[in-house]
């Protein structure tokens, strides 16, 4: 039973280098469509089919005695598996909403596996330049040298767009890493997304949904350096003169800030705010051998912490509800599935999806352009930083 309620023409050879990665990630997407963070190669979710998930209201197929969804306000959300990629449940998953900063997550997935976090690298003035006003930021200073590490720290405690705008020219420069960015949402089955500022600012175009984000949010908990990252309550961030200072996890259902009560099992990811956007949440906790992963985005009402409570109601339901009630769709349902037989397409030259949408033009057009592979990324960038990463 399903219930409803309505409700600069040139490219770089670092830019074309980082696109070969793509590429090749891209290609390795689509070869293991349904492959789960937890254990490669298991077989699909038995899932509702993806035309459920675009219905609007609240989508469940409980067994009898299942408790009800609990009433929360946001404007869509998602609770589903992390080992399965089983969705339990949704309210108007695909719905396209400004991301805030748990766009940082697809930012993250992007960018960590090309930039080693013991690389060393003195900012300069023109990483700095641009960051849109009222941006959170870490600190990062000009001149002063930092780890990727450090970066990636600011990245995801403090949710630094300082912090990412540094780690985007190390990696390409901004437009390329947006345009990687979209790619890369693509090649996960993520095509509610459109990125136009890497960082999450409100941009006009920009959106992304409650599935998408609960898409990378999974996906991100295959990575260790991700799952550590976004799993961590506090650090230390580098200062001018040799001194560093404490930041703290903005994350408060990982901390506990701000009289929010942390919550049990709790792994982390990412939350974000912007004006146009609201309060935005990915969440995964984890209970006995079960993860799950929820999305929240934009509660309309109780208060700046809302979308906290209403994450804990949902993750509260979903581990009551797992095993008892039917997938309403999956998180692998719309990734790339392979061509059949020796004549498939080359990833890099394939035509773009008729519903691609926005973004793909830019994409496509570095994709065509870029014919070297994943390793050169890799060598011009440890060529570039090694002297520094031996000091």
């Amino acid at each position: 039973m399903t219930i409803g309620f309505p409700s600069r023409m040139a490219v770089s050879a670092c830019a074309l280098c980082t696109t070969g990665l793509l590429v090749f990630t891209s290609a390795t997407a689509a070869a293991h469509p349904n492959a789960d963070p937890g254990a490669p190669g298991a077989p699909p979710a038995a899932a509702a089919p993806p035309a459920l998930l675009y219905r609007p209201g609240i989508q469940v197929r409980p067994h009898p005695g299942v408790p009800p969804v609990p009433e929360v306000s946001a404007l869509s959300w998602v609770v589903a598996d992390a080992h399965s990629g089983e969705i339990l449940a949704a309210h108007d998953a695909h719905r396209r909403l400004p991301p805030a900063s748990t766009l940082k997550t697809l930012f993250a997935l992007t960018v960590l596996p090309v930039l080693p976090g013991g690389l060393r690298h003195t900012v300069g003035e023109q990483e700095l330049a641009g960051i849109g006003p009222g941006s959170s930021l870490v600190g990062v200073a000009e001149g002063e040298t930092y780890q990727v590490s450090d970066l990636w720290r600011g990245v995801f405690l403090n949710s630094g767009n300082d912090a990412v705008h540094v780690l985007a020219e190390l990696s390409g420069g901004w437009s390329t890493t947006a345009a990687r960015m979209q790619a890369k949402a693509r090649a996960l089955g993520a095509r509610d997304t459109h990125v136009r500022s890497p960082d999450g600012y409100d941009t006009p175009g920009q959106v992304s949904s409650a599935y998408d984000l609960a898409v990378f949010g999974r996906a991100g908990l295959r990575n260790a350096d991700f799952a550590r990252y976004c799993g961590t309550a506090e650090a230390r961030f580098p200062g001018r003169g040799g001194w560093s200072y404490g930041i703290r996890n903005t994350n408060r259902l990982l901390t506990g800030a701000d009289g929010v009560e942390p919550y049990d099992g709790l792994i982390g990811i990412k939350n974000g705010y912007t004006s146009h956007a609201g309060n935005t949440l990915v969440a995964a906790a984890r209970r006995g051998e079960r993860t799950l992963v929820v999305t929240v985005m934009n509660p309309q009402s109780g208060g700046g912490f809302a979308v906290y409570e209403e994450a804990r109601a949902l993750l509260d339901w979903g581990f009551g509800a797992a095993g008892r009630v039917d997938p309403v769709g999956s998180l692998d349902a719309l990734r790339a599935r392979p061509q059949p037989g020796p004549a498939a397409v080359p990833v890099a030259a394939a035509v773009p999806p008729r519903d691609a949408g926005p973004g793909w033009l830019e994409t496509w057009a570095i994709l065509g352009a870029a014919g070297l592979g994943a390793g050169s990324m890799a060598v011009a960038l440890r060529s570039r930083f090694g002297r520094a990463v031996r000091r």
